[in-house]
């Protein structure tokens, strides 16, 4: 076979001096066919191409392929007259002839003088002697160019409508297009499938019904038409329309031929159209809405069924205009009828309310929107929609009525009571209001000038107030003075509130301001006969709650005031109960760090078991118990201030764990892997010697450097009895605020005995002294039951020098023996040794370990 638009060749020949008889014959003949032809030797060489042929292909007089023969190895000279693409194809098609002996055909496309491809299909038959053996090979190429443009055609139609066509008979399909095989999403170059395979694809819903329709086709032989659903391999399913006819009368076996239309979208969209149908119809029963349309020229007046429900109109009874105007109420006649009149008229959209009068008697309102709408004949038709809006109507009644009342109201309210636009234009004022500004309403709101009722020392406040209200939208209050129409100024508590609407966009401001002006002259009063006792408590209390002038504790507060600013880490060491814990926070408050967390933490008073885990943190499951991860105490206080109370009670692991972080600035949490660096300023406190604890072995050396960078030594109270009186006087005024109790002096024989007192409590000692001799006090002096200062006044000694650390220990030993002694060896509870030293239980037990002392012996009983 030798491809050339209208013919093909399969292998080229070598020109030969001379041809037998039979072959000259046999060129004659093919010369006359009118078709393309050819023929070849049995091993594929080629021996003629007839005429036809070769003027398709434009091959000069001379060329190999016109009257040559040879050995078949000219392929090169014919292959590039194929198409690129149907090459291969055509040499396997020709080499399956050659070695099996057998006819042969193909389809390809071959190029012609002009440089075109058209399409041939090409057959090869062997020519055999009487002993079945090849003698030649003869072939035809028909033109199919017209018939494959037919199929072009044919198959883009059907691919463009969705439509696929085939063949049916009993034993299964004879035919799919390429367009069916589309549709049901399958390889176009696969197989047609079997009948089996076909209800396979189709949806499990619809399997039974295709069968019967499938059995009853075959039985009755008459046409059909059904829809049914098919589900595509990737799990798609799509709707299907199957048109079938019988292909003749009388065939046997029957069979059946017809298309196959996808109609999903169809369906979908007929779907959403009832859809859309069904939720206008909704809508309008929800929003009491119905649609209308009218023809002026004709009268007919087409409704839905909201508004036949909206009129109460009878479905069986057509509407008309006359019927509607019966039910109109009387009042509002001459102005529908004026509407209805005009109607035709107008180009443009119009709106209309009226009242209608119902079988029932009970009056509805309704609200008419609609505009003309001219169709293809020219004539006009109204089109519109008509809503009952009888509870707005009922509604606004409603509110102006309240509307009325809240004036009475208002005007009855001895507040003098605003309203203001968006920017803050003048609306209403209630008659309070504007008697006391001696205008009237017209007057009041033509004053344009903002805060001109306000006192000039005032106006700059209500302004920050309204600028920053308008963005974050809060109600406010603000204490200022208002102007009264004699010209005097009398104080006002003004409360603000916006109004705003669903955008955030203002819509009116609300004022209320109240008299306040009697409160205002009390409170100057209370400030003056106050303002003495203030100055000296300020001055005594530079530092929140730290109370005093002694020069111990104004050494304190002078590296208080140089170390805060820094972010070095601090030590705060003192006995139990002096304030130890004020001095960090007065040490945060005055730091960079001042607006951050201040987290505190008592290492004393958490278990030891669980202090690594309250510092630091732990990951879920990092032990038994652990069900979530937790943050720790560092992690709180990143950016700001952690204090370490009773630092020296942590254990080892604990500490090398607290020195990482004062090093390295990072930790792990328990069980966790990944360090977090901290930005945290450390502040330690405690009443043990820790140099000593370092050299026992129990405080790790280079911890104490790291905390003692700073150090701060709180002194005792019986080092600063200067302050005891100023103290005194601080608790007294707290406390007896708290008791409701009016407390002018303190008895002089007190202030003795509070002043030679030892206080090994110290301020927090003192501090319960006073509130518990305030409770029992029952006159305006102050009075101390001596019996609670049990201990005798320390040696009065110069009190500028402190004592041996012996001779501190000692007397601590004793004081606590003695507690213990009372109580009976118990620690906590109302009559524990804690309570009576007025300490915390840590503490006590901290002591305790530190004396050595043996709290057993003191018990009475095995149970005490």
């Amino acid at each position: 076979m030798v491809p050339g638009k209208r013919n093909m060749v399969f292998t080229a020949v070598e020109n030969r001096p001379a041809l037998s008889e039979l072959e000259a014959q046999l060129q004659a003949t093919l010369n006359l066919v009118p078709t393309h032809a050819w023929y070849a030797a049995p091993n594929g060489a080629l021996r003629f191409l007839n005429e036809r042929s070769a003027e398709y292909g434009g091959l000069p007089k001379d060329h190999p392929l016109r009257y040559g023969a040879g050995a078949g190895d000219e392929w090169d000279l014919h292959v590039a007259f194929l198409h690129p693409e149907d090459r291969d194809k055509t040499r396997r098609v020709w080499a399956d002839c050659l070695r099996t002996g057998r006819a042969g055909e193909v389809t390809f496309r071959a190029r012609g003088a002009d440089g075109g491809y058209r399409w041939f299909l090409s057959r090869a038959e062997p020519v055999r002697d009487g002993d079945g053996r090849v003698l030649h090979w003869i072939g035809v190429n028909l033109d199919i160019e017209e018939r494959k443009q037919a199929e072009f055609y044919l198959a883009e139609g059907q691919r463009l409508a969705h439509t696929g066509s085939w063949a049916f008979t009993p034993a299964g399909f004879e035919y799919w297009s390429s367009e069916l095989f589309q549709i049901h999403g399958l390889d176009p170059t696969s197989k047609v499938p079997t009948r089996e395979e076909y209800l396979a694809l189709v949806h499990p819903e619809d399997q039974e019904f295709v069968s019967q329709i499938i059995t009853k086709m075959f039985g009755e032989g008459a046409k059909f038409d059904f829809t049914k659903r098919i589900v595509r391999p990737d799990g798609a399913i799509r709707t299907v329309r199957c048109v079938g006819v019988p292909w003749a009368d009388g065939v046997a076996p029957p069979k059946f031929v017809g298309t196959a239309i996808d109609v999903t979208d169809q369906e979908q969209m007929v779907e959403a159209l009832l859809r859309r149908e069904a939720y206008l119809s909704e809508a309008e029963r929800l929003s009491h809405t119905g649609s209308f349309g009218w023809k002026p020229d004709t009268g007919e007046i087409i409704w839905s069924e909201e508004s036949y429900r909206l009129y109460e109109w009878d479905h069986d009874e057509k509407p008309t205009l006359t019927g509607l105007f019966e039910r109109l109420f009387p009042g509002d006649k001459t102005l529908a009828h004026q509407v209805v009149d005009g109607l035709s008229k107008i180009n443009t959209d119009f709106e209309h309310e009226c009242r209608l009068v119902m079988p029932s008697g009970a009056t509805k309102y309704l609200h008419v929107r609609a505009h003309p709408v001219r169709n293809s004949s020219g004539s006009v038709e109204i089109v519109g929609a008509v809503t009952d809006v009888s509870v707005r109507k009922i509604a606004e009644e409603t509110i102006r009525m309240q509307e009325a009342e809240l004036r009475q109201i208002l005007d009855l309210t001895p507040q003098l009571i605003a309203v203001y636009g968006p920017n803050r234009e003048r609306l209403y004022a209630n008659r309070i209001a504007l008697n006391y500004a001696g205008l009237t309403l017209e007057q009041w709101r033509q004053t344009e000038a903002r805060g001109a009722f306000t006192h000039p020392d005032d106006r700059e406040r209500e302004l920050v107030y309204f600028a920053g209200a308008v963005s974050d939208g809060l109600p406010g209050e603000l204490e200022l003075r208002i102007r009264a129409g004699d010209g005097s100024y009398r104080w006002f508590l003004a409360r603000y509130n916006a109004v705003r609407d669903h955008n955030g966009q203002i819509l009116r401001w609300h004022v209320s301001c109240t008299d306040i002006e009697d409160r205002k002259r009390s409170e100057d009063r209370l400030q003056q006969e106050n303002v003495a006792l203030r100055e000296e408590i300020d001055k005594a209390s530079m530092f929140e709650e730290i109370v005093g002038t002694s020069p111990a504790l104004q050494t304190v507060l002078s590296r208080i005031s140089k170390v805060a600013p820094t972010d070095s880490t601090v030590l705060i060491t003192g006995e139990t109960g002096t304030g130890k814990e004020l001095v960090a926070r007065a040490i945060h408050r005055r730091s960079n760090r001042a607006s951050r967390a201040f987290v505190c933490v008592n290492c004393a008073a958490i278990p030891h078991d669980l202090i690594t885990s309250e510092l630091f943190g732990h990951e879920k499951g990092a032990f038994t118990g652990a069900l979530q991860r937790r943050v720790g105490r560092f992690e709180l206080a990143e950016g700001g201030t952690i204090f370490l109370d009773e630092v020296g009670e942590l254990l080892p692991d604990t500490q090398v764990a607290l020195l990482r972080v004062l090093q390295e600035r990072e930790f792990e949490r328990v069980g966790g892997r990944q360090p977090i660096r901290v930005d945290v300023r450390v502040v330690a406190a405690t009443n043990r010697d820790l140099k000593a604890a370092v050299a026992k072995g129990t405080f790790r050396e280079d911890l104490y450097y790291r905390l003692n960078v700073f150090p701060i030594e709180m002194p005792p109270l019986r080092a600063r009895r200067a302050d005891i009186p100023l103290l005194v006087e601080y608790f007294i005024d707290r406390y007896a605020r708290k008791a409701g109790k009016n407390i002018r002096h303190v008895d002089k024989k007190t202030l003795q005995l509070l002043q030679s007192y030892p206080w090994p409590g110290n301020i927090r000692e003192l501090q319960n002294v006073i509130e518990r001799s305030l409770i029992v006090c029952e006159t305006e002096i102050f009075t101390v039951d001596e019996s609670w200062l049990s201990q005798r006044p320390l040696d009065t000694r110069r009190e500028d020098k402190p004592f041996l650390a012996e001779k501190v220990a000692a007397t601590e030993r004793e004081i606590i023996e003695e507690a213990l002694r009372e109580s009976q060896g118990r620690i906590f509870g109302p009559s524990g040794a804690a309570a009576k030293l007025g300490i915390a239980r840590s503490t006590l037990e901290s002591k305790i370990r530190l004396l050595n002392i043996n709290k057993n012996r003191f018990k009475t009983s095995p149970g005490a």
